[in-house]
């Protein structure tokens, strides 16, 4: 694992806050539907992991400034894949230069996954799912609203695992298995640890079924591959088991993480390091005011 990764980690996981006029949910929740959509529509998986990740990755700068919103303002794809590689390779010393090049061809690609296969139910259900929150046996729930849903999360540990993934894993094993991980939430309200453990020898059952009820909204070829690539999840032992794994923890606690520092946030740092009042032919006449009210 890369230390110096964690702070694009978190940049990634804030996707799961940014939203845009007239376009349902945030950019995370989005990408898990389009990874969905593009999957049915037969593209392969490794393919949907790189254009899913190169997204990401670009919407931490772009935000929603994309193919889908730039393109019907006069902006070509060819520019929008220009602004995207731009984007990325302000992370080009934080990846291997082999992933950072597949990422940067993956921008180029996006618009030819526009043809979308059909949606499934369930990624809809997943998205109305909230996350439980911080749950223990024996303990209140802590509750840190607004919560994230299920698609958000397996949107993220996605990309997150693509990200962490060692050089001989099979990017498209660990993409669909990260995506497909809680499929069983889309008919089973998240409880959190505590409600698993009451249900008891029940659990493993109700999670089968309610996973299968799932599966079954796929076509036959793709729930195959669903069904093989999930088998990674049971253990750390390889090296798409140890991406998937590493993601998954990682979004848990930097979620956590991220309600936790809207405590530690002072109008120094949003004045200063953030900049919030910057320069601008009025810059000088907007601090006198800030210090004029005490506020500068």
């Amino acid at each position: 694992m890369r230390a110096a990764l964690v702070p694009l980690l978190r940049e990634i996981g804030d996707l799961k806050r940014v939203t845009s006029a007239g376009r349902p949910g945030s950019i995370a929740e989005r990408a898990f539907r389009r990874g969905w959509t593009t999957l049915t529509a037969g593209i392969p998986a490794e393919d949907v992991a790189l254009e899913t990740t190169a997204g990401c990755l670009a919407a931490t700068r772009l935000g929603d400034l994309d193919l889908a919103s730039l393109a019907h303002l006069g902006v070509s794809a060819v520019e929008v894949a220009a602004m995207e590689r731009a984007a990325l390779a302000e992370f080009g010393n934080l990846l291997s230069s082999a992933l950072a090049d597949r990422l940067a061809e993956a921008c180029g690609r996006r618009a030819s996954f526009d043809d979308q296969g059909p949606d499934v139910s369930f990624v809809a259900r997943l998205a109305a799912q909230p996350r439980a929150g911080a749950t223990c046996p024996g303990k209140p729930r802590i509750v840190l609203g607004p919560a994230e849903n299920h698609a958000e999360h397996c949107a993220i540990v996605a990309v997150y695992a693509v990200l962490l993934a060692e050089p001989e894993a099979d990017l498209g094993t660990v993409f669909l298995a990260s995506l497909a991980h809680h499929l069983h939430n889309a008919a089973m309200p998240d409880a959190g640890f505590t409600g698993e453990m009451l249900l008891g020898q029940h659990l493993e059952p109700v999670i089968e079924r309610a996973t299968e009820q799932a599966l079954a909204e796929l076509p036959t070829d793709l729930r195959g591959r669903v069904v093989a690539a999930r088998t990674v999840l049971r253990d750390a032992d390889t090296p798409e088991g140890r991406a998937f794994h590493a993601g998954d923890v990682l979004d848990r606690v930097l979620e956590i993480e991220q309600h936790l520092a809207r405590s530690r946030v002072t109008m120094d740092d949003i004045l200063g390091d953030m900049a919030l009042v910057h320069d601008g032919p009025v810059k000088s006449f907007h601090d006198r005011v800030l210090a004029e009210m005490g506020l500068g």
